[in-house]
């Protein structure tokens, strides 16, 4: 794993303490010796992790934490804090500085490198996902979207095997969360599964079950596989901690629990769990728009021409039929140039219903442009092929389209082209020009009618 590590501490030993470890571990290492220094290198360079240093001169680490989170620019950058200061009031005050973990000096080697180790995963997977919302925002499919609400209420599931240690770790989690507590591994697993968290509090203090071994089934599921987990361990059981970190859980905390540490601790999991939810749904959102024509609704050419190569793909492979539509709506520009643009866009959508409406479930409608679109039909003879596009033909015929931008109903007509894959090896450029060709005979021949290309 490679990634930039900025080291920031006032004394130099500590620095080269520090960065003789990452070097080792084929890290990059940054240092600054101050406050100011760090707010500058992470403003200017690409930092991955900040190990940051609680007492300096001039700034100490709690104010360039604050500094760093309160910049946009900075602000999803992890922070370590690595300190002599021992006390959970201490521990507390920096994770509600924004910093990800805080470290008691002197820090045991295999633990800070499992945790740096972590958070990097943990900034790559979120790094990707802002990168992905920002090109969407650049290239204008949608605009930017506020990712980070910290007043939004988390949910979370406690796994714990103990009735006194649920009591009180559930009024601890009251004032932020809404909290489902369950005693049995599996069916947390189950209602993990079923339900939907913010954030996974696993305790470790099962008699006869390794807490680790649900941990590692949450990270395999798809439908946990995000969902931050806090593990609850006890003092001393570095191995534990190493390789529950390994695993992938998100972050930890030691007994006896301190009930403010495991609130800020929380909160911090649930902020990033609703930042990168949204940030995942925005990448989502961007597909979508990127494939869906956003007039009609239906997918667009873009992923007709995609799609249809992978059907024909599948149906030559399987030596299974597969039949395309054409269909133009007859007459459209008289439509634009006698009521204005604004009825032709109600005229597409409601065509758009009506062969929404009209083709079969496994069937693939698109907009080809302008006023044609494009019906692929899977495991479709021609013969059948020909009823649906006639089906499609009558549903636009028989009833007269509302124009409220007029006033007025339109009676609208349409013709269809239809092509059926041929056994010998066919293309999509070929069969699309097949199937437009009938379409052209159609119009030429009186339109609103159905006509088949030669096999």
């Amino acid at each position: 794993m490679t990634a930039r590590i900025l080291v920031v501490d006032d004394v130099p030993a500590n620095v080269k303490l520090l960065e003789a470890r990452l070097v080792a571990e084929y890290f990059d290492v940054l240092t600054a010796p101050d406050g100011n220094a760090a707010l500058a290198t992470c403003e200017k360079t690409p930092v991955d992790l900040v190990l940051l240093d609680v007492m300096m001169p001039g700034m100490d680490g709690f104010e360039v934490c604050e500094r760093l989170k309160a910049n946009s620019r900075t602000a999803h950058i992890p922070v370590v804090m690595i300190t002599a200061l021992d006390q959970p009031s201490d521990r507390v005050r920096g994770l509600k500085a924004g910093a990800d973990d805080f470290l008691t000096k002197p820090v045991n080697d295999l633990q800070l490198m499992s945790r740096v180790k972590s958070l990097v995963r943990l900034k790559n997977v979120s790094d990707e996902l802002r990168l992905r919302a920002q090109t969407a925002q650049t290239i204008g499919l949608q605009e930017t979207a506020r990712v980070d609400r910290p007043d939004e209420p988390g949910s979370v599931l406690l796994v714990d095997g103990r009735a006194s240690s649920q009591e009180r770790l559930t009024r601890a989690l009251k004032p932020i969360a809404d909290v489902a507590v369950i005693s049995d591994p599996q069916a947390a697993l189950f209602e993990a599964a079923e339900s939907s968290f913010d954030l996974i509090i696993v305790n470790a203090n099962f008699d006869d079950y390794d807490p680790l071994r649900l941990c590692s089934q949450l990270r395999s599921l798809e439908r946990t596989r995000f969902i931050p987990i806090l593990l609850v361990t006890e003092q001393g059981n570095d191995e534990r901690i190493v390789r529950a970190l390994e695993l992938g859980v998100t972050d930890y905390i030691m007994r006896p629990v301190d009930p403010n540490e495991l609130v800020a601790r929380s909160l911090t999991q649930i902020r990033r769990k609703h930042c990168n939810d949204r940030l995942r749904a925005s990448v989502q959102q961007t597909i979508e728009l990127a494939v869906t024509d956003d007039l009609t609704g239906l997918h667009n050419r873009r992923y007709l021409e995609n799609h249809l190569k992978l059907l024909i793909d599948r149906a030559t492979t399987r030596g299974r039929p597969l039949s395309i539509c054409i269909t133009d709506i007859d007459r459209f520009k008289r439509v634009n140039d006698t009521y204005g643009h604004d009825a032709g866009d109600d005229v597409l959508r409601e065509f758009a219903n009506r062969v929404r409406a009209t083709v079969r479930g496994a069937d693939l409608a698109c907009r080809f442009g302008g006023e044609e679109f494009v019906v692929v039909m899977p495991d479709t003879t021609p013969e059948m092929a020909a009823i649906v596009a006639e089906r499609l033909r009558l549903a636009v015929e028989s009833r007269g389209f509302d124009i409220p931008q007029a006033a007025t109903v339109l009676n609208v007509t349409a013709s269809l082209g239809i092509a059926t894959l041929r056994p010998d090896g066919d293309t999509a450029e070929a069969l699309l020009k097949r199937a437009d060709m009938a379409l052209y005979q159609a119009k030429n021949g009186g339109r609103n009618r159905v006509v088949a290309a030669a096999a």
